[in-house]
């Protein structure tokens, strides 16, 4: 009986032990709120950005609101720098009434709507080969890879060798083709023709690797559910590869006009902006405006309208691939 109560006594706490227990959980130190740890996340983590945040501000907001100040005041270059003068809308009403700025927006629009399609459906059909290729995508893509890691001055500055009339590759087997020599640069439909053909080149491989980034992505679940049903190849890609690209191929159609719409190297490297103004940006137009003619008001001017037409076709697109998107997911 005794050793029974002896285990009983040693196998059971005693309510000393116990209560010990419980006042040790009743003296636990109560968490913090949530709302607190949040703001003290926060506040690290925009600690952290910080540095960050002030060189974007340094490199992007400062100039911006720097070429609006300039764009609309009266600027002189003196002997001490720059002498702003009163307000005014002068710059903005010579350049919306010279019919330079419109030559010049014309080439640009023109040759972002071309150079963007075509690369855009070549990337697209590019990246429909890779996905199906096994072995040697890994040094296909390298060497797609080599047009775009390319400085857009040399890459220029190599195509002007090729289109030279007199020893240029390109001249050459024209001659060699059609009995003639042409000349590529020197004529304005031509210039144009070759200005997007350079561009097509280097940054197709662009766009190719965006759209197959996005192949990788779809589930092959998809494809084995459209081939369950009979699609066909041409009906697979369209009822299912393309609605599944569409972000994808936003986020390239957007970066391609960035690049295209603020085009200077290409056409400065190759024509000048030449023949005459036939292939005159409105980069190359800024350019002279502002560093040519030391007209500085006038070449923020110019910034600045390129940059709202820019943000303009930005957010167009971006409404009209959402309303696509949106009408997809009630289809």
């Amino acid at each position: 009986m005794s050793s029974v109560l002896h285990t009983k006594t040693a196998g059971t706490p005693s309510d000393d032990e116990g209560g010990g227990v419980r006042t040790g959980a009743s003296r636990k130190s109560p968490s913090a709120p949530p709302g607190s740890t949040a703001r003290r996340r926060a506040r690290t983590g925009w600690l952290f950005a910080s540095p960050a945040l002030l060189v974007i501000a340094a490199v992007t907001v400062f100039p911006v609101v720097f070429s609006l100040v300039l764009s609309f005041c009266e600027v002189r270059l003196e002997y001490g720098g720059l002498r702003f003068g009163s307000p005014t809308l002068a710059h903005y009403e010579a350049l919306l009434t010279h019919p330079e700025w419109y030559r010049a927006l014309a080439f640009t629009l023109g040759f972002t709507i071309v150079s963007v399609f075509i690369e855009l459906v070549l990337g697209t059909l590019t990246a429909l080969v890779l996905e199906r290729l096994g072995a040697g995508r890994g040094w296909i893509l390298a060497l797609l890879l080599l047009p775009w890691a390319l400085i857009n001055v040399i890459a220029a500055q190599l195509w002007s060798y090729l289109f030279n009339g007199t020893y240029g590759a390109v001249s050459w087997m024209w001659e060699q083709l059609f009995g003639t020599q042409p000349d590529i640069l020197g004529q304005p439909v031509p210039a144009m023709a070759a200005m997007v053909a350079v561009d097509v080149w280097k940054t197709t491989p662009f766009v190719a690797i965006v759209v197959l980034a996005g192949l990788m992505l779809i589930p092959g679940d998809v494809y084995e559910a459209a081939e369950i049903d009979g699609a066909s190849a041409w009906t697979t890609f369209w009822k299912v590869t393309l609605p599944q690209l569409r972000p994808i191929i936003a986020i390239a159609v957007l970066f391609r006009i960035l690049q295209a719409f603020g085009i200077f190297d290409l056409p400065f490297v190759l024509t000048q902006g030449g023949p005459g103004t036939a292939t005159q940006s409105v980069a190359i137009l800024g350019y002279r405006i502002l560093f040519q003619n030391l007209d500085f008001g006038g070449g923020a001017a110019v910034a600045v309208t390129t940059a709202a037409i820019v943000l303009g076709c930005c957010l167009l697109f971006l409404r009209v691939f959402r309303a696509h998107v949106d009408e997809g997911g009630r289809a």
